[in-house]
């Protein structure tokens, strides 16, 4: 019998934390007894995520029952139990869900191979050219890959693995920085842009768009498009300036690469013609785009429009008629169930936590302290999402991070006079920027740390380069950009 998945540690001190502050730490003034008691569980619930005393899944079941059992969010069991799985309504965290399972298709036909293959047998004659084909790969797949460690450890780092390892770079042998050392680089700090750029290209990005909502009484409501087309500008910024700047801070022994050009081809032609299932991807693909984009709406009207979540669930039913994915596919894609799980309680808490008053309140906290450093709104939102991001060295999560700080950091920068989607699509790009940091945060950063290509010391200096390029990137280019597309 298999032990269970339990880091003791870590879960006693998340159930420590959340009992000192529901029975030790008084209740502040002008917060309700049970606004405080759900901040408890919250706050339990994000150290256990942070110290992953349990999986993630499992951390979630166990918030949805402790809300339904302590009743802090209603008067009545019946009331409570509700609440507790209202988070399974919320069409966005659907959204995420299908489209794990849509993305499956990208691996089992393997289309995403080739389109990386196709790329670096284009631009792969340089080194250079190899960092801006994986890049390139990222970004084309990224807006139906929500999860943004398939996408660059599943799909872009194996194909990074092949072309260093065919150049006889690799960390046993000590010839990292023949190549593999800069593409991983690259390979990594891609991943975060690509995020940044398409609500459907991490998981968190929905519950942005929900707290944004929220916090601003659906006054402000993100669509796919909007997203994209404000994130077009930097992100394209930022993905041109990767490569280069990982080649000027650490580059590569080998600089002139024809024969990847050559190898790429090679594996092309292994892989033959288009399959049918590539074809329905595709297919699949640009019907998806064309849909979330709101083009229909746009030629014809208003009344073509097409809700983002039911685009999902109508790209799924493609590739389930036409056989590309089967029943048993989509059932054994369990990181898009273990998604719909974990983001429904993660949703429900955090809405929860809004309509109690708890996030005004501490927003309120948050606001006070920068507004008596007396400065414009617009260098507090400088302090404010450089807190934000930098903060990030502290999670192993950006779902945990969103979690806990992004509804309180958007009320605060409001309340300082911030223009509300300026701040939102800001703190929205910190939030997948800040992955570039550590080793550790996002789930991608392991798996390409783990092949042994770039030390920690280079990866952390990296990270932290990177981190002043994209935030500076997005905060003015991005900034000038919303400003000309009237968004602020």
């Amino acid at each position: 019998m298999k032990a269970p998945d339990i880091r003791i540690i870590p879960g006693l001190i998340s159930i420590f934390i959340t009992l000192l502050i529901w029975f030790v730490v008084p209740v502040p003034d002008g917060v309700s007894t049970n606004a405080w008691h759900l901040l408890a569980l919250f706050v339990g619930t994000v150290v256990a995520i942070i110290g992953k005393a349990m999986p993630i899944g499992a951390l979630a079941i166990l918030a949805i029952t402790l809300v339904a059992l302590t009743g802090v969010t209603s008067d009545t069991p019946a009331g409570a139990i509700k609440d507790a799985l209202s988070g399974f309504s919320n069409s966005l965290i659907w959204l995420i869900g299908i489209a794990i399972v849509i993305s499956r298709g990208l691996a089992k036909t393997g289309l995403g191979n080739r389109i990386g293959y196709y790329f670096i047998s284009l631009f792969g004659k340089k080194t250079i050219g190899i960092g801006y084909a994986l890049a390139v790969s990222e970004l084309v797949i990224a807006p139906v890959t929500p999860s943004n460690t398939a996408r660059g450890g599943g799909i872009i780092h194996p194909i990074m693995k092949s072309i260093a390892t065919s150049f006889g770079s690799s960390p046993e042998e000590g010839t990292s920085r023949k190549i593999g050392h800069y593409l991983a680089l690259v390979n990594y700090h891609i991943n975060p842009i690509t995020s940044a750029m398409f609500i459907t290209a991490t998981a968190p990005n929905p519950l942005i768009v929900k707290l944004i909502s929220d916090a601003t009484g659906a006054n402000i409501s993100i669509t796919w498009g909007t997203w994209a087309l404000a994130a077009l500008l930097p992100g394209l910024v930022c993905i041109a300036l990767v490569p280069l700047v990982v080649y000027a801070i650490y580059p590569p022994e080998i600089k002139s690469t024809p024969d990847a050009k050559t190898y790429a081809k090679s594996r092309l032609a292994e892989m033959g013609p288009m399959s049918y299932g590539e074809k329905v991807m595709v297919a699949v693909f640009a019907l998806l785009l064309i849909l979330w984009a709101g083009i229909p709406a746009m030629l014809f009207g208003a009344d073509y429009a097409v809700n983002t979540t039911a685009v999902a669930f109508l790209g799924l039913s493609v590739l389930l008629v036409t056989g590309v994915l089967s029943w048993d596919d989509v059932l054994k894609e369990k990181s898009a169930w273990d998604t719909v799980v974990w983001f429904s309680a993660l949703v429900m808490m955090a809405t929860f936590l809004n309509k109690l008053g708890l996030v005004q309140w501490f927003s309120t906290v948050v606001e006070s302290n920068i507004e008596h450093l007396g400065f414009d709104w617009a260098i507090s939102v400088v302090i404010l999402v450089a807190i934000y991001f930098y903060v990030h060295y502290f999670f192993a999560s950006t779902t945990a991070h969103i979690t806990a700080m992004f509804a309180a950091f958007y009320a605060a920068g409001l309340a300082l006079g911030a223009p509300p989607l300026y701040l939102g699509l800001l703190l929205a790009g910190a939030s997948s920027l800040m992955m570039s940091l550590t080793h550790y945060a996002t789930g991608t950063s392991p798996i390409i740390f783990g092949s042994g290509y770039v030390s920690m010391e280079d990866w952390w200096i990296m990270g932290f380069i990177m981190s002043v390029v994209n935030l500076a990137v997005w905060g003015i280019i991005g900034g000038l950009w919303w400003k000309v597309l009237g968004y602020w």
